[in-house]
């Protein structure tokens, strides 16, 4: 089509491609030693080599670009299975898929096309270098809450990973640490019948659940209203003193914790609210509020003022219009705000602490009293759940974000 072209970029030398391939070999060979020092350097230089070979085979057998990780799969699984045991070489599969279509994307000179034309080879260099280094920080942030997942599955009450967990041993795992969530390790879950409740009144960590989504959700209610409140008070041109209201109210976010847990035990105690579901809850929403306030107040930012005029003009009262014109367009503001409210209720440690008695023990203040009297497996499990429950409510969190953002028409739908 004249007037156009498609750039193409140069193919490098197949030194480079090999190289870069080898030192995935090389780094792999380095996790495969787990930890032996003295043959680490064997396993350096031999997963070089393996892995330069498998690219030099595959550039010279024309395997094309569809079928160049299938290729790496099937090669990785067969020599990971042979060397070590077969669910060694599942792992290693996905990273020959990963290295498959690598060899060809490094060997066709692709790797240039998110770059200018004329983007010099340093800059390339440091392209990517950039990234690695984001993703090597990324890895260093997510590891420590990653690693927990396989080791709430430990059949030993270990916090580490034993022989037959690194060797992919299917005996070496287990989920009675989950179970003993439910029954706190007393009862045998297969010789159990008419458990549940029982379980459920008396258990220690499923009342630690049952206060944390208890006292959670009430918290989140009441700072969730607060907080919107707080926020359309505070958008209005007209509110005065709006900087120092602001900075105040969302103060329990800058000063720290500990400050607000003993001061907030101070003022409980004298109108009888310390060692109360109430005071704890009452706590956590005000450790809450600043969250709702500042999405809200995010979202609020871009509202068209002026739908509650032309509201009012149709004859609609201040709450008609809130309920139907402003609430449906701020909804996502303050459902994230809602959810970062309850994870900061489910997560919070020092106010119970302080404010709590056994009775009204949450997951958090569980965990801490089992670390310190009787280290268990059970609190991985326990994280483990938490982890995923995070996960879940942050992902709602992005969701609802990139639905405001279409709203309010910041991005295409």
């Amino acid at each position: 089509m004249s007037g156009q072209y498609q750039y193409i970029p140069p193919q490098p030398p197949l030194g480079f491609t090999l190289g870069i391939i080898g030192g995935f070999g090389a780094l792999t060979g380095l996790l495969t030693a787990q930890g032996d020092w003295g043959l680490m350097p064997l396993y350096w230089v031999v997963g070089a080599l393996l892995f330069s070979a498998f690219g030099l085979a595959l550039l010279k057998s024309g395997v094309g670009r569809g079928s160049s990780g299938w290729v790496g799969l099937l090669v990785f699984l067969a020599v990971g299975s042979g060397l070590i045991s077969f669910p060694f070489g599942v792992l290693m599969a996905v990273w020959g898929f990963f290295i498959g279509r690598m060899v060809l994307w490094l060997d066709s000179g692709r790797y240039r096309l998110p770059l200018p034309p004329y983007a010099s080879s340093k800059e390339v260099l440091w392209f990517y270098t950039f990234r690695t280094i984001c993703g090597a920080i990324f890895v260093f942030l997510i590891t420590p809450i990653i690693i927990l997942i396989p080791l709430s599955f430990n059949q030993e009450p270990y916090f580490s990973f034993t022989p037959g967990m690194l060797a992919l041993d299917s005996a070496a795992f287990s989920t009675r640490w989950y179970w003993d969530i439910l029954q706190n390790g007393m009862v045998d879950p297969e010789a159990i019948t008419g458990w549940w409740s029982d379980v459920w009144n008396n258990a220690q960590w499923v009342r630690s659940i049952r206060n944390s989504f208890y006292i959670g959700i009430l918290a989140t209610i009441l700072s969730t209203a607060l907080g919107t409140l707080a926020a359309i008070g505070l958008a209005s041109s007209d509110m005065p003193w709006r900087r120092p209201i602001m900075a105040l109210l969302i103060s329990p976010m800058i000063v720290p914790l500990v400050i607000t847990a003993s001061g907030l035990a101070f003022f409980f105690a004298d109108i009888k609210l310390v060692k109360t579901y109430w005071g704890i809850i009452l706590a956590h929403a005000v450790l809450g509020t600043p969250f709702v306030i500042i999405t809200v107040t995010a979202t609020l930012s871009g509202f068209d003022k002026s739908l509650t005029r032309a509201s009012a003009n149709m004859g609609a009262g201040p709450v008609r219009t809130f309920f139907k014109v402003q609430m449906p367009l701020i909804l996502p503001g303050v459902i994230s705000g809602a959810l970062f409210a309850f994870i900061t209720s489910f997560d919070e440690v020092v106010a119970v602490l302080q404010l709590a008695d056994v009775r009204q023990r949450t997951i958090p203040r569980q965990m801490f009293s089992g670390i310190r009297e009787q280290i268990s497996p059970t609190i991985l499990a326990v994280a483990t759940i938490l982890v995923i429950i995070s996960i879940a409510l942050l992902t709602v969190v992005e969701l609802l974000r990139r639905r405001s953002e279409r709203l309010r028409g910041m991005s295409p739908s």
